[in-house]
């Protein structure tokens, strides 16, 4: 029988801070989304306190502050490589791992030795000790009931963050306990139209007949409903699914009106963007460049536009692809404007070794000699953080980098804000 399991790193991104700080283990912590805008994370202290996901910091900064909440800006770089670590101690004791997002993954636990509660239990004490961060587990015969378990083992403190729904002896009062919007697969959309129809939960849905959920949910529906039923629909994927496009935009820490800022922005999100081209191992035909004022600022004059730049050879190499996005700032820029955000999205990307030639230029071998400078690049930043090195034109410290006030120290990405201790 198949066995599915949902691994999810709990308030991953509050627990990405608490890691580094035992001081905060009992405390409320926040975390904040870029420019310390709204809320994107909280502890469960901070969820007791009544602090909604979603909320304007400055609409909350009085009740955070009364309750001696610990605010954090987003950090990025430390989330990213402790959720690598985590996905990596995944990968070392289960047979198949899919990484679903940056705090959760799927594995195989068919055919477990000793036991499937067994071996989740070890492994969740092993996650825990080795990264800090804590973990839910929940296994299910398919993703859909590996997901609803996973939501079980959260919020019965008696599960201690494991529920195995296969050896369950009541699973229909786990599936009556689930509402319908909580369904992996069950839109907002399709909950409302459900619960009009008298589909209030998990259980209702799984009783329903085929062609009717077929008819009103089309197959993606239907998936849902025998996943319900145990029939797997969804196995795993044999690897992480291309993007299509790739985007990287940030609104500014503070307005920006000089054209030499905004230069600085593009090459510094065209960088960022051509990294992570590369690391799926393709290539781009199509830069496209973006910017806007901020349209939430009555009486102030409004200005929004874009530019594409074709490329006649599909590259990844970031100084052309920087060029790129220089040339459709120029043609898109206006003076008189205070921008609030700009961005490029890469398009038309293909495998690096299957791109599609130009027949009046030459052959993609020619810009092959910038691979190993990229390469030799990524490598280097990989190692000692971050623009270790960088490119010029991305300039040292613009004004128009985005506001972090309440940043942790990147402890493990970064030489200079390794955690040090001193002896009492």
């Amino acid at each position: 029988m198949s066995a599915f399991a949902l691994i999810d790193c709990n308030n991953f991104y509050a627990s990405c801070e608490r890691a580094f700080r035992p001081e905060l283990r009992h405390r409320p912590v926040v975390v904040l989304s870029n420019n310390d805008g709204c809320v994107i994370a909280r502890s469960n202290e901070a969820k007791s306190l009544g602090v909604v996901m979603g909320t304007p910091y400055f609409k909350c900064k009085t009740l955070l502050e009364h309750h001696g909440v610990a605010v954090f800006s987003s950090n990025y770089a430390l989330y990213g490589d402790l959720s690598a670590r985590v996905m990596r101690i995944l990968a070392r004791f289960c047979s198949n791992v899919e990484i679903y997002s940056i705090d959760e993954a799927f594995a195989d636990f068919s055919g477990i030795p000793g036991g499937t509660m067994t071996f989740a239990r070890r492994l969740k004490a092993t996650v825990e000790a080795w990264t800090g961060i804590p973990i839910s587990i929940g296994i299910g015969a398919t993703k859909t009931l590996a997901k609803l378990a996973n939501r079980f083992a959260k919020k019965h403190p008696r599960c201690q963050g494991v529920f195995d729904l296969t050896a369950s002896p009541a699973p229909d009062l786990v599936l009556k306990s689930t509402e319908i919007g909580d369904v992996w697969g069950i839109g907002p959309r399709h909950a409302k139209r459900l619960r009009s129809l008298g589909v209030s939960n998990a259980h209702v849905f799984r009783s329903q007949k085929r062609d009717w959920v077929k008819k009103k949910m089309t197959v993606t529906g239907l998936h849902t409903l025998l996943e319900l039923r145990g029939m797997p629909c969804l196995d795993f994927a044999t690897g992480p699914v291309a993007k299509k496009t790739i985007v990287s935009s940030r609104s500014f820490g503070h307005p920006v009106t000089r054209y030499e800022d905004l230069l600085e922005a593009a090459a510094q999100y065209t960088t960022r963007a051509a990294e992570r081209l590369r690391r799926q191992q393709a290539v781009t035909s199509h830069v496209h460049f973006f910017l806007q004022t901020n349209t939430f600022k009555r009486g102030h004059p409004q200005y929004s536009n874009a530019a594409q730049v074709p490329l006649l050879i599909a590259t990844s190499h970031t100084p052309t692809l920087i060029k790129a996005a220089h040339s459709g700032l120029k043609r898109i820029y206006r003076k008189g404007y205070t921008f609030k955000k700009c961005g490029v999205m890469l398009s038309g990307l293909e495998p690096v070794n299957g791109r599609w030639l130009n027949l009046l230029d030459l052959p993609p071998e020619s810009g092959s000699r910038h691979e190993p400078l990229m390469q030799a690049v990524d490598a280097m930043n990989a190692r000692w953080g971050q623009d270790t090195v960088k490119f010029a034109a991305s300039g040292l410290n613009g004004s128009w980098h985005m506001r972090r006030n309440h940043r942790s120290p990147r402890y493990t990405t970064v030489w200079k804000e390794l955690l040090e201790v001193h002896a009492s």
